[in-house]
Parts: C-alpha cells; sequence; structure tokens
C-alpha cells in the first residue's frame, strides 16, 4: 500500500530567498494577521472581554470566509513562482492577508474615531492608525515581493477588506450596538463579565480614574 502524499499546514509556512534580509524581514511582516489573531483578539478576549472588540474580531471571521468562498469561486491561479514556494494548490485572487489587514486598518480606525480617547487622547489617536495602515501596506507589499501573489490579487484583496471592514462597521454600530446592553445584562454576559464601553468617551481615563478611586477608598477605610 502506498503513503498518501504528505501536506504541509501553512499558516506560519513562509518562505523567502537564503540570505535575502529584506525577505526575511517581510516573511515575518507577512505573519501579521497571525500574531494579530492569535495574540491581539485572544488577549483582548480574556483581559477585555468588551462588545465592539468581539464584533471586531467576528468581522475579520466573517470577512475571511467570504474572502475563501470567492477564491474558490474564482479559481485564480497564483504566480509562477507557487511552485518554488509550494502554494500551488491554493487560489490566489483576492489575497487573504492582503484583505485582512486592510480590513483590520479599516474597521480599527473607524473605531479609534468612535471610541478616540481609547489609545490616550484625541492627540494620539493617529499614531497607532498610521500604524496600522503602514503594516497593512507593508503586508501587501510583502506577498508580491514573497512571490505569493500578483499585484492584482493583492489588490483586489485590500478593495475587498476595506468595503467589508466599512460594511461590517456600520452593521455593528447602527443594529447591533442596540442589543449591546441586553447581551451585557445577560446571564453569560454577567458571568463572563462581558461588557459594553461604547458610551464612554475615553475608557482608558475611566478605567485609570476609577482604578485609583477604589485604590484611595480601600486606604481610607484601613486607616
Amino acid at each position: 500500500m502506498s503513503a498518501s502524499p504528505l501536506k504541509a499546514v501553512t499558516l506560519t509556512h513562509v518562505r523567502y530567498a537564503r540570505g535575502d534580509k529584506i525577505g526575511h524581514f517581510l516573511a515575518w511582516i507577512s505573519l501579521v494577521p497571525v500574531f494579530i489573531s492569535l495574540g491581539g483578539f485572544v488577549a483582548h478576549f480574556f483581559f477585555r472581554r468588551e462588545l465592539q472588540g468581539m464584533c471586531f474580531a467576528l468581522g475579520l471571521i466573517i470577512s475571511q470566509f467570504i474572502s475563501e468562498s470567492i477564491k474558490s469561486c474564482v479559481q485564480q491561479s497564483r504566480p509562477e513562482t507557487c511552485a518554488l514556494l509550494e502554494v500551488c494548490e491554493s487560489h490566489g485572487w483576492p489575497s487573504s492577508h492582503s484583505q485582512y489587514m486592510f480590513f483590520f486598518a479599516t474597521y480599527f480606525t473607524l473605531l479609534s474615531y468612535r471610541k478616540a480617547g481609547f489609545f490616550g487622547g484625541n492627540e494620539n489617536k493617529w499614531i497607532v492608525e498610521v500604524i496600522a495602515w503602514f503594516m497593512a501596506v507593508l503586508t501587501m507589499f510583502s506577498r508580491v515581493y514573497l512571490g505569493y501573489h500578483t499585484i492584482a490579487q493583492v489588490s483586489a484583496g485590500a478593495i475587498l477588506g476595506t468595503v467589508l471592514a466599512w460594511s461590517w462597521y456600520w452593521v455593528v454600530n447602527n443594529v447591533f450596538i442596540h442589543y449591546f446592553p441586553l447581551i451585557e445584562e445577560s446571564y453569560i454576559g454577567r458571568t463572563f463579565y462581558i461588557k459594553d464601553t461604547s458610551h464612554i468617551c475615553n475608557v482608558l481615563k475611566f478605567e485609570y480614574d476609577n482604578a485609583r478611586a477604589a485604590r484611595k477608598n480601600m486606604i481610607d477605610k484601613s486607616s
């Protein structure tokens, strides 16, 4: 009985030319979506548990599903370098990495404008927005540089991600947001401390002030 052909898990399977320092750097940049998903949103669920953040993560999952569905329907091949990279079995249009990062950057920007103080005040929000868009563009460039996609494929991914982010943001903040208080007060919400901070202008300052007040109150009681 002949052995079945083996296939690698491609989650972090990113290749670059040996000795190419730029390629090595861009290979790590190409993994940013993985870091955001496994690090950022998992950490957010455990330590923040805010409904806006959960909807953000859900939107990314839905957008990835849409992207993969379009790939399966269109079935456009990757560039010729796919043979060397061992990714010819998967389709290239649109680029999922590009779509993910542009969804993230767009939604992140819209959310930071809605909750301008979440990142430390109105004067600082542009910094994180610039970083998000810079990483999105760099990720898109990395997929072309490393040979995984064509310019048309990453451009399609960027447009799709931006459109989906705008659409999902509208749905969340015009439809779902009306159910946030119900979720917050539900049994599951109270059990897992799920909260809605959409109505708080500056979340960091709010939590900072309350933490200081609680400590002061504790000291006063112990005196």
